[in-house]
């Protein structure tokens, strides 16, 4: 099994290969995501988060992602356009993905398995899971979708000291 997210390519919103080796060095939070759900509004909390820290090395990715309650229905073109027109989102959006599943992405199956949730489960709950990855490539927490991302700016201000 990979170790680090550094191994994986994963396909942006355009459909374009996009390693994720480009990510060396810096944090990252992995946030599976959807435009029809009561997390939603996290996007903008997400999009603070990002500019406040992208310049001291942090790096947002979001992952749409329609399996829980088909809260994300759209193409990947009508998902960006969301994002943008709604919340101003600058920081990367990947193409629609499952978290979970036998057709679950391989970078969610490598997360899921790295840092377990409640209980000890792999398995993504719902919308708007967030993964911490250090810089060097390791996940190092997984915050629940109840876990708005103010509340993780402490454990971001740590690492990027």
């Amino acid at each position: 099994m990979k170790e680090t997210i550094f191994e994986y390519t994963c396909k942006d919103v355009l459909g374009q290969d996009k390693s994720l080796s480009d990510l060396e060095g810096k944090v990252t939070l992995i946030v599976n995501t959807a435009s029809n759900c009561g997390f939603t509004p996290q996007y903008e909390g997400l999009e603070d988060m990002y500019q406040k820290y992208k310049e001291k090395g942090l790096e947002i990715l979001a992952f749409p992602c329609n399996q829980f309650g088909n809260q994300e229905p759209g193409t990947n073109e009508e998902v960006k356009e969301f994002c943008s027109l709604n919340y101003g989102v600058s920081f990367p959006i990947f193409s629609k993905i499952e978290v979970n599943g036998k057709n679950a992405d391989p970078l969610f199956k490598f997360l899921s398995s790295s840092k377990k949730g409640l209980l000890g489960s792999g398995q993504i709950k719902w919308n708007f899971t967030k993964f911490l990855i250090n810089k060097d490539g390791k996940p190092i927490k997984r915050f629940s979708p109840t876990t708005t991302p103010e509340k993780i700016s402490s454990e971001i201000d740590k690492i990027l000291s």
